[in-house]
């Protein structure tokens, strides 16, 4: 990081329609006392004007490599001349940043930066920081899920890029599916994130199996029973407990998201599957974090063939297995060499019984459980952001509205936590 007292970060803009939203990032940005320097690409300035960053920051906007007449363009509030600055602009501007964001970020600029292209001044800037580099998506959702694009999504994350996936709706080419621009709300708490001195590694030496996303039940070849889980606290865990330094083991029913870099990824469908891959996995576990919403029941049989649509359909279901509350019974066998493994369930209720939690809590085993109240507007499914009461035998820790990463490591305190008092810290 830059030494400055006032971090700085450089808001890239590209172009696509979510351009004007890079403004409300800016603001966001600007109430946590960050100074922002905003550049933009050719393409940005056909949805939004320079001049409304320039307002906003204070600063003057990027926009090109060149300044009139052929010279370079001067910095940021650069003093010296454009001859004085000619060879060095997007080196003293990635040297001076304490962190560069790009939203929105379009397809192109994904395959520039994973490629190594550099034929403007963002792409060329982003080349030459250190600073850490967060890419906040939004396209169409086929191109989003073109394997070109994945594949770029991917090779970025290796080099250690932070991904805010986009959200899905409705998209303004019409179509409907994942490519909407990420909440402000979480792409700014990404870079907030990442402005932050690296974690403590206080879970290194533990080994998180988390599970996350929704269990698909299958009807007939076609349908399946499913739910509204969209994975992304489970997927906020697992990336939490990996940077702060634990061995991650991520069981994931399907989603849109990315696996977070560094975990162990392990992709099931059904809740007999994801069972299978728990307990195969148990025996390495330390902490289990079930955070997946596992489907309650299911068909004694799939049907062989699509079902055909005459008349009513009555289905007879049943239950499903309870994954944490075998893990529950078999971890004293698993974790014989240590103290215990902790199990901490998830609990998506419509409403806020502390007591029915409990309830849950004891049914299944576990040392603790999360209970989110999914009937609140605007948290929960689908949503970046969450509130919950964190619940074990004793206590009940009110964790207030967050974005999920931020809840994602106070779920992680109160498991460290848990940990002392089962092996008798102070």
């Amino acid at each position: 990081m830059a030494n400055t007292q006032t971090p700085r970060v450089i808001v890239g803009v590209t172009g696509g329609v979510a351009a004007y939203k890079a403004a409300e990032l800016v603001r966001a940005l600007q109430q946590h006392g960050v100074d922002i320097r905003v550049v933009m690409t050719r393409a940005a300035q056909e949805f939004v004007q320079p001049l409304t960053f320039s307002s906003l920051t204070g600063h003057k906007v990027i926009t090109t490599m060149w300044g009139e007449e052929g010279q370079p363009a001067t910095g940021l509030d650069d003093p010296r001349s454009p001859e004085e600055t000619a060879q060095i602009e997007h080196i003293s501007e990635a040297q001076a940043a304490d962190a560069v964001v790009i939203a929105p970020a379009t397809a192109h600029i994904l395959a520039k930066m994973a490629h190594g292209l550099a034929d403007d001044f963002l792409s060329t800037m982003l080349l030459a920081t250190t600073a850490p580099v967060i890419v906040a998506p939004a396209m169409n959702v086929n191109m989003w899920n073109h394997p070109a694009t994945r594949a770029n999504i991917l090779l970025l994350q290796a080099r250690g890029v932070t991904i805010v996936e986009p959200g899905r709706g409705y998209l303004a080419c019409g179509m409907t599916g994942s490519g909407r621009l990420a909440d402000i709300d979480a792409i700014a708490q990404a870079v907030l994130t990442a402005l932050q001195p690296l974690p403590a590694q206080d879970l290194s030496g533990e080994t998180i199996l988390i599970t996350a996303g929704g269990t698909r039940e299958a009807i007939d070849p076609v349908r399946f029973l499913g739910n509204r889980s969209s994975g992304k606290m489970g997927y906020a865990l697992a990336e939490a407990a990996r940077q702060r330094g634990a061995q991650v083991i991520l069981v994931s029913a399907p989603t849109a998201l990315t696996p977070p870099a560094g975990c162990a990824f392990v992709p099931v469908t059904s809740a007999a599957e994801m069972r299978a891959a728990v307990m195969e996995h148990l025996p390495s576990a330390t902490l289990v974090i079930g955070a997946a919403a596992v489907a309650d029941f299911r068909m004694p049989a799939v049907a062989a063939e699509k079902l055909r649509r005459e008349g009513s359909l009555h289905l007879d279901l049943e239950p499903t297995e309870d994954i944490l509350r075998s893990v529950a019974d078999a971890r004293s066998v698993a974790a014989a060499h240590r103290s215990g493994t902790l199990v901490i369930a998830f609990a998506a209720e419509m409403d806020s019984s502390i007591a029915r939690a409990r309830e849950k809590l004891l049914a299944k085993g576990a040392d603790a459980i999360v209970l989110n109240d999914v009937s609140q507007p605007g948290i929960g499914f689908d949503s970046d952001r969450n509130a919950a009461t964190f619940v074990t035998r004793e206590h009940a820790i009110d964790l207030p509205e967050m974005t999920k990463r931020a809840m994602a490591d106070l779920i992680l305190d109160q498991a460290l936590a848990l940990r002392k008092t089962a092996v008798g810290a102070p």
